[in-house]
């Protein structure tokens, strides 16, 4: 796991931290409701991505897909954690 996102996962989230970044945070210390509430409250590109991760995460391909299409994402084909990290990584940049 890359440096950045193991220090991100170590430390609590909070306010200041965006929300697809909270629902991840949260999806990875195993809180799925939570996750889904912070990403299903945005409306942008980055919340619909998460989204799409938390349906793949679920089991629901067919919502999975449909929230990767409103995110502007390929669907995603390898493991749920390896997508997870690499998203984390990707909005921890900006």
């Amino acid at each position: 796991m890359k440096p950045a996102v193991q220090t991100f996962l170590a430390k609590p989230v909070d306010d200041a931290t965006s929300r697809p970044l909270r629902a991840l945070w949260h999806a990875a210390h195993g809180d799925w409701n939570a996750a889904h509430e912070e990403a299903q409250v945005g409306e942008d590109r980055e919340s619909a991505w998460v989204h799409a991760l938390l349906h793949r995460e679920e089991g629901d391909q067919w919502n999975a897909e449909y929230w990767y299409k409103r995110a502007g994402k390929p669907v995603y084909k390898g493991s749920l954690a390896d997508e997870r990290e690499a998203m984390i990584a990707a909005l921890l940049k900006g």
